[in-house]
């Protein structure tokens, strides 16, 4: 998903359309989350970036979502811009300390 997400409209408030941008981008995620994954892969992670508009988005943890898109909205942005791309991702075994050990 890239898109431009505009915060102004002549009917709807902006906390409606916040809400409605939160919930749309909830919905990809999970939509994305389903597809079936390729061989020797754990789980589907996201590359996210954020910002104003495309040329001066930043990289941001799909985790942050949310948290930007409220700052833009107490920021009152007219617009802004957000990606997310799914890519395979793959888990990686944590390094033991001692045998033995809890």
């Amino acid at each position: 998903m890239k898109k431009t997400f505009i915060l102004t409209h002549p009917k709807i408030k902006r906390p409606r359309l916040v809400e409605a941008i939160k919930h749309e981008v909830k919905k990809y995620i999970k939509r994305e989350r389903r597809k079936t994954l390729p061989k020797d892969v754990d789980f589907w992670d996201f590359d996210c970036r954020f910002g104003a508009d495309e040329a001066t988005s930043e990289v941001i943890h799909p985790a942050e979502i949310n948290k930007y898109i409220s700052q833009a909205e107490t920021k009152e942005l007219a617009s802004f811009y957000l990606e997310i791309l799914a890519k395979p991702g793959r888990r990686t075994k944590k390094p033991q300390t001692k045998p033995g050990a809890f």
